[in-house]
């Protein structure tokens, strides 16, 4: 693994960040040859940065298979940085504000590469509504937060998303880039975004962007749930109330 230092020493850091990262929602748990080769290394390298990795609880091996998987103190840090989150702790009273209002679930998402992922969610009112859960991912295209936060990205960071492939999830997902563009324009003139049936058949959205103090969108907060009850109307109704609420988060975070 060849790993560009931007400090001297600092090769066996990012080789150890590097493992933690190849664990996945879809890979939780993954043996020393498959580490190993993703990330590049030899086994016995690999086999030490674990090591040190296990001592400190940041990665939890099964003797029974010999497989890793990460450790307590991951969950440990993780639950700190969302503590320490202001964008989080300032948007909870609107999450549960919008979730009472509407019945259904409502959730504050933010874009990290070619994904938005939950920093935040409540549950709705309904026994049958979306499953969201804090650290889910989801392609940004297929989203209504993501496209919210599409919308107002600067022209050269849209263009760079743009470039990749925009994967098909179901029938009504925009696999375009220009249909796409299209789509950006008008949100950015309505102010919100609509996701209907395009992450998943039978569960649509709307979203809204959250900007902080320097007019950058951060994040984007949304209500989501099934079609059936979800349809264009309600969710035309629903948008103002999505709306006023990342308005006044954004507020807080000190944008004018």
């Amino acid at each position: 693994m060849q790993v560009n230092e931007p400090y001297p020493g600092t090769q066996a850091v990012l080789r150890a960040i590097a493992l933690l990262k190849a664990f996945s929602d879809e890979r939780p748990q993954l043996g020393l040859a498959e580490l190993a080769r993703m990330v590049g290394l030899n086994k016995t390298t690999t086999y030490r940065l674990l090591t040190a990795l296990e001592s400190q609880g940041l990665v939890a091996r099964n003797p029974a298979n010999e497989t890793y998987r990460l450790g307590p103190e991951v969950i440990s840090l993780g639950g700190r940085a969302l503590r320490a989150s202001d964008l989080r702790s300032i948007s909870r009273a609107e999450l549960e504000g919008l979730a009472r209002a509407t019945g259904e679930a409502a959730t504050l998402e933010t874009l990290v590469g070619l994904e938005v992922l939950v920093l935040d969610d409540v549950s709705g009112a309904h026994l049958v509504g979306a499953t969201q859960y804090i650290g889910a991912r989801w392609p940004v295209h297929a989203t209504s937060t993501g496209k919210a936060l599409l919308a107002f990205l600067p022209e050269a960071e849209l263009e760079a998303i743009l470039a990749a492939p925009l994967a098909q999830v179901t029938e009504q997902t925009i696999t375009t880039p220009d249909v796409l563009r299209r789509e950006l324009a008008s949100i950015r003139e309505q102010g919100y975004a609509r996701a209907v049936e395009e992450l998943e058949v039978g569960f649509s959205a709307v979203g809204a962007p959250i900007r902080n103090h320097n007019g950058q969108v951060v994040a984007a907060l949304s209500i989501n749930g099934p079609s059936a009850r979800l349809t264009p109307e309600r969710l035309a109704e629903i948008a103002p109330l999505v709306v006023a609420a990342a308005a006044r988060v954004s507020e807080q975070l000190g944008y004018k």
